[in-house]
């Protein structure tokens, strides 16, 4: 039985109630947060020659338009959740899309290479506020009945936005220019914060924050952005053995490795560690990561194969790639209804259908059939939906209410690290083999080929947590305490969280 269950529930075969009218306002207001922060992570991309020439500067320092706003991601992250407690998780959202939305409108009017970068760094901030802050207030406004359904509904941007974004940024700079890629969304983020005004319950009152860990801020903020620079440099080079690659990465290891042995002794940590313990948290935990390494690192070969070896302009990859979004869209959809009938399962299945439809791009040739291609990125995307919701909601269920805000940046920051080796480990095997190919298509497919090898280890190493959970939900007697399982602590514990019940 998870925090989450009680005796009175239907049992998980019985037919589920829909979301409540709060759940459904909540879906709305943070999905439109999450298309917003998503998109950003991959709409500049195709932006990067113009401004190169626009601003009359080297593409190593346009590059940073990029790398600034994954940065501060990844930087800000890990404050949330005491941020979330301090302030409500509400008013803590509406600030974040606040400043997201102003550094959106002056990222347009940026006059040079620099003042885009410190924007762009501005907007991080806010963007990596809201996703898990909006999970937050998900699981708060879903409850155990609905979890499975709205965080199916807010993973949809989380797979679209990589096949959308350079479709939609080649758009706005062939017909409106790159200012349009940050203008864009200001309307939007002005609507968002109306509506997360309009929309989302107050905040209750009296939450308890504790003193904020500034030691441990600063060594797990600055440990997180060594290592995803680390591993985005591996990315744009080519290579993981330079030193603009393994200094970062190595130092960012060491400080967060520092930061998990700090936790574990400090009286009021940033983030509670101990969540691991709980053996359902700790396999959801490493099947999000695990997936984000498989999924979101092999998402981005395609994009490329097409533009590389076919030579297509990105308006046109993004339409190729339209059919790997419409079956993650479709996975993601019947995942959560699924999830709420056979548990984790749902994500071994979801990961036997990721690994069979990667099969066709290890045999990827310069002349593949764009029918053919399409067909498998059916069948990729609709096991990307199936497998990546489950994990993280397996790991939200597994835990009492009040531990929910310190696990949504941790689950966040797995992820986003997992995408980020997964991404940086198949562009270094790429660009091996593009190197050794010398502009000759056959071969440059060919090296498409053998890195989808690797994508196929990495699904295949999916699966195997997807299983580890489902056997921990079977091994489950329905007399377990929920609450041992959850929070393996004694109640007197001084790590304990306050946060308002689900």
């Amino acid at each position: 039985m998870t925090a989450y269950d009680d005796p009175a529930d239907p049992p998980a075969t019985s037919e589920r109630p829909g979301l409540t009218r709060e759940a459904r306002q909540a879906v709305l207001v943070v999905l439109m947060g999450a298309i917003l922060a998503f998109l950003d992570s991959t709409v500049v991309n195709v932006a990067l020659r113009h401004l190169s020439v626009d601003f009359d500067a080297s593409l190593d320092t346009v590059q940073w338009v990029v790398t600034s706003y994954l940065l501060a991601l990844a930087a800000v992250t890990p404050v949330s959740a005491w941020a979330a407690r301090r302030f409500g998780p509400r008013r803590l959202y509406a600030w974040a899309l606040a400043i997201f939305t102003v550094a959106s409108a002056l990222c347009g009017l940026a006059s040079s290479a620099e003042t885009l970068i410190l924007f762009r760094t501005l907007q991080g901030v806010g963007g990596g506020l809201m996703m898990p802050v909006g999970q937050m207030i998900l699981v708060r406004a879903a409850g155990p009945q609905g979890l499975a359904r709205v965080m199916s509904a807010i993973g949809v941007p989380m797979v679209l936005t990589p096949v959308l974004g350079p479709t939609i940024g080649g758009l706005l700079l062939d017909h409106a220019g790159w200012e349009w890629i940050f203008w864009i969304n200001v309307p939007v983020g002005v609507l968002a914060m109306y509506l997360t005004v309009r929309l989302l319950p107050r905040d209750d009152a009296g939450e308890a924050a504790g003193p904020l860990d500034v030691p441990g801020l600063l060594l797990v903020s600055v440990g997180v952005v060594g290592v995803t620079y680390g591993l985005a440099r591996a990315g744009l080079e080519g290579t993981a053995v330079s030193a603009e690659v393994l200094l970062p990465f190595l130092v960012g290891l060491a400080l967060t490795t520092v930061f998990v042995l700090r936790s574990l002794r400090v009286e009021h940590p940033l983030l509670d560690l101990r969540l691991y313990r709980n053996r359902m948290f700790g396999a959801a935990s490493f099947a999000t990561f695990v997936m984000g390494t498989a999924i979101f690192g092999g998402m981005i070969l395609m994009p490329l194969y097409f533009q590389v070896v076919r030579h297509e302009d990105a308006f046109h990859t993004g339409m190729l790639l339209a059919p790997q979004g419409l079956g993650a869209a479709v996975g993601m959809f019947l995942a959560g209804r699924l999830f709420e009938r056979i548990g984790s399962l749902t994500a071994v299945i979801g990961g036997v259908v990721c690994v069979a439809a990667t099969l066709p791009f290890v045999l990827i040739s310069a002349g593949s059939s764009y029918w053919l291609l399409g067909v498998a990125m059916v069948a990729r995307g609709f096991g990307i939906g199936m497998s990546g919701m489950p994990a993280m909601t397996a790991a939200f269920r597994a835990l009492a209410p009040s531990q929910v805000n310190d696990a949504t940046p941790q689950l966040n920051m797995l992820q986003r690290i997992g995408g980020s080796m997964g991404t940086a480990l198949f562009v270094v095997v790429l660009q091996q083999h593009l190197d050794d190919a010398g502009g000759r298509a056959s071969e440059q497919a060919s090296g498409f080929g053998v890195t989808f090898v690797w994508v196929l280890a990495a699904s295949a190493l999916a699966i195997l947590p997807a299983v580890l959970m489902t056997a921990l939900e079977r091994g489950a007697k329905p007399s377990d305490d929920a609450s041992a399982d959850a929070d393996p602590a004694p109640d007197t514990d001084t790590h304990s969280r306050s946060a308002p019940a689900v």
